[in-house]
């Protein structure tokens, strides 16, 4: 299953934040909790936490971007859709 990242709202601190740095790369196995990126308002800086464990397909934004509050940052891949691509697989494999 696909798990989009969002900005989450900022207390206190507006509605935008900039990417300072990216601490995961496309296509790297992440845990549910582990820092995926810093952002930076200018009260403030704060890392987002990766959702669910899976691995890192795709970065929607890149270092010094600007966001705003609900834009997608990343799109993990969970354990699940991963396990059910293999299966599928192992499936036409047999068939074969």
């Amino acid at each position: 299953m696909k798990v989009d990242v969002e900005l989450p709202e900022i207390e206190g601190n507006g509605d935008e934040a900039t990417v300072s740095f990216w601490y995961v790369d496309e296509d790297e196995a992440v845990e549910e909790g582990e820092d995926l990126v810093e952002m930076i308002t200018d009260k403030t800086t704060f890392n987002i936490n990766a959702p669910t464990t899976g691995r890192l397909v795709e970065i929607h934004v890149q270092e010094g971007d600007v966001v705003k509050v609900g834009d997608i940052l990343a799109t993990l891949e969970t354990e699940e859709e991963v396990d059910e691509d293999e299966e599928e697989n192992e499936d036409e494999d047999e068939e074969e």
